[in-house]
């Protein structure tokens, strides 16, 4: 029998290029076929109990292409381009070796708008409603509004009502956005978050579209949590990149590079990226085949595409980051108010623990203190030299117990888990809502002591300093009032900024609070042209206070102010910032 699927595989893995037009294959797609070599290499096995299944393949193939394109001026048969086919049979082929389920239970596919994600999605909708041999499953269309939602749903109506032998199949109730299958009583609904999507659900499919218009993973969460019971499923997200790059798209296509690289494992989940190299010219036209294989498969396209970069090319600004955005599935970075590079941020991440920095014999460390006001986010940042002008960070932060449940819901963050995960100290009870300092001071002294550590001295945000300043003064080391100005921060702003891009930090990269927080960070300046750090415009619950820690204490050690304190005079000091007498 005729496998495509691995036919494909094997010759994009040779060539490096479309079979079906030639054209060059971005690496994240070719590591996507690679993928499906290797599994078949090490099927059925002990450390691999998967099968791949040539027949259900082909049948998903066999029926995707009996069906009508009704679209456009006439209707005509739906041919597959083969790396369509090659993501459509490979979801589906691949089966678990202990009951003959799927083995992929959730998909994840970026790719340029245009392209035919969605349609993808309609297909392989209308397969497992009327013919996976499931009775009486819940289907779901899903995006953030209700017209995007149903994009995939009008797809699967397009096909039923374009044939006369599915339509006998299915009934479409366009008014409600609801489709029945009659001889297996699944159902096919679209649903948005605009719409009161929630919690409940249990899919044996979800199509969750354009997942970077999403602001975080609730959606999707609300279809995968409620799938864990069923024997098989499949969440399959769609999207083309975007330009927010502290969002649960960006963090999900982060981790599924993972997984075609190898350095994340995760057998029930189906990967493709088709997007250009890291280095390649956004205008050299070989290029574009990578990210956008059905645009460039036609001349006329083509040319559209061209004249579209042309554009771009001519006026810069926001028509060139929506071409590199849209047409070419790029990330577009905001470089011009982000703190620090994302990718320079995650590159100094490591799997060393401040266990592990104070065991090499670093114990020195300084230390920056933001406080918050009205018991949000405070934080204490530990930064520890290390050799040849490196510097190891450790970050704590503290929350009264009634901010974090309202914060769970403004913010839109996973409290709870950074809480379980040792990351954040929650204090009080549920009606507390004023942070408790001796909780700070009480962290400071246990990790001290246990791990033996020198102050060299600790760098305070002076607004609400007053309350801590004499509990400071008991770690015998200076306590410095860091002003919270651009003037007086942008050596240290800057500072931070390019020993990141140098990868002259390290942190522990568990710490999710702090990349959540240097991701949400922005750069402000004065008239002088001074930075410092700041939240991003409109972005009034992404917290920053470990950042502002972190800056604080690098600071403090640029200033090297190793003098003994005078808590009167650091007193005073704050008083008259405050602009008290």
């Amino acid at each position: 029998m005729t496998d495509r699927v691995t036919a494909y595989a094997k010759e994009v893995v040779k060539s490096g290029r479309y079979p079906d037009t030639g054209q060059l294959c971005g690496d994240l797609h070719i590591l996507a076929c690679k993928r499906h070599l290797r599994d078949l290499e090490r099927q059925n096995t002990k450390e691999f109990p998967y099968y791949w299944d040539t027949d259900a393949s082909e049948r998903v193939l066999e029926f995707s292409e009996s069906l009508t394109l009704s679209e456009g001026n006439e209707p005509r048969p739906l041919r597959l381009m083969g790396c369509q086919a090659f993501d459509i049979g490979c979801t589906f082929g691949w089966k678990k070796s202990v009951n003959g389920c799927r083995r992929f239970r959730r998909r994840y596919k970026s790719i340029s708008r245009q392209q035919g994600k969605t349609m993808e999605n309609g297909v392989m909708g209308t397969y497992v409603a009327g013919f996976s041999g499931y009775k009486h499953g819940k289907l779901f269309t899903t995006a953030t509004k209700k017209r995007q939602a149903r994009l995939a749903w009008e797809e699967m109506s397009r096909f039923i009502k374009a044939d006369p032998d599915l339509s006998e199949l299915f009934q479409v109730k366009d008014y409600k956005s609801f489709i029945i299958a009659t001889e297996t009583e699944c159902t096919i609904e679209a649903l948005s978050r605009e719409a009161g999507l929630d919690d409940g659900f249990r899919p044996i499919y979800a199509s969750v579209d354009e997942i970077h218009q999403h602001p975080d993973n609730s959606i999707y969460k609300a279809m995968y949590n409620g799938t864990r019971s069923l024997p098989e499923t499949l969440i399959s997200m769609i999207t083309t990149r975007g330009k927010k790059l502290n969002s649960f798209c960006y963090e999900m296509d982060k981790y599924a590079q993972d997984v075609l690289r190898g350095l994340s494992t995760a057998e029930d989940f189906f990967v493709d990226i088709y997007c250009m190299n890291d280095g390649d010219d956004p205008f050299n036209e070989d290029n574009w085949s990578k990210s956008c294989p059905y645009t460039c498969s036609d001349p006329e396209r083509l040319e559209v595409l061209r004249k579209d970069a042309q554009t771009a090319r001519d006026m810069g600004g926001m028509e060139l980051a929506d071409f590199l955005c849209k047409s070419l599935n790029m990330w577009v970075k905001n470089t011009d108010d982000q703190f620090i590079d994302p990718d320079a941020w995650q590159a100094c991440g490591s799997d060393r623990t401040l266990s592990d920095i104070v065991e090499a014999g670093h114990r020195d460390c300084w230390v920056g203190l933001d406080l918050s006001s009205g018991g949000d986010l405070t934080t204490l940042a530990f930064e520890f030299p290390l050799e040849q002008d490196r510097y190891y960070l450790h970050s704590h932060s503290f929350m009264p117990r009634g901010r974090l449940e309202e914060h769970v819901e403004t913010d839109l963050a996973p409290y709870h888990t950074w809480e379980q995960a040792g990351l954040i100290t929650v204090t009080g009870g549920s009606m507390d809502f004023m942070n408790d300092y001796k909780f700070i001071i009480s962290y400071l002294k246990e990790l001290k002591e246990r791990y033996h550590l020198n102050f060299l001295g600790i760098g305070i945000d002076p607004h609400n300093a007053a309350g801590v300043m004499q509990d400071l003064e008991t770690f015998d080391c200076p306590v410095v009032i860091i002003t919270q100005s651009a003037r007086s921060l942008n050596d240290a702003t800057v500072a931070v900024q390019l020993l990141t891009k140098s990868h002259s930090f390290e942190y522990d990269r568990k710490n999710e609070l702090l990349t959540w927080s240097m991701i949400n960070a922005a750069i402000v300046r004065n008239s002088f042209e001074e930075i410092k750090v700041d939240k991003k415009p409109g972005a009034k619950f992404k917290r920053i206070d470990p950042v502002d820690a972190v800056v604080d204490s690098h600071a403090l050690m640029l200033l090297n102010k190793t003098e003994p304190v005078n808590i009167e005079n650091e007193l005073e000091t704050y008083f008259r910032i405050m602009g008290w007498s």
